[in-house]
């Protein structure tokens, strides 16, 4: 993976992309979407900043997609998302 590419993904992504994660990009490493063993292209638009712990999950069976309005998606090994709830507001002053 390029440098310019890693730098490109860590300015998209601010981090690990999993569902409920905070990982900054500096614990994270760049996840091929499609496997490159797989025909998947070595480019931005083919990668996700992934912690560690979460890019292990995605080589288990979890996996993360880039939606069209460019918010990310995580799924379970049966297909199901995972959803974070959205943040509290607080109360106005």
């Amino acid at each position: 993976m390029s440098r310019h590419i890693r730098k490109a993904a860590e300015l998209r992504d601010g981090g690990c992309v999993f569902a409920g994660c905070g990982a900054p990009t500096w614990w994270c490493d760049v996840h091929h979407l499609a496997h490159w063993i797989d025909g998947g292209d070595t480019s931005l638009e083919n990668s996700a900043l992934l912690c560690e712990r979460h890019h292990t999950k995605v080589h288990h069976g979890f996996r993360v997609e880039r939606q069209p309005d460019g918010r990310w998606r995580t799924y379970r090994p049966d297909g199901t998302a995972i959803t974070t709830p959205a943040p509290l507001l607080s109360p106005a002053a």
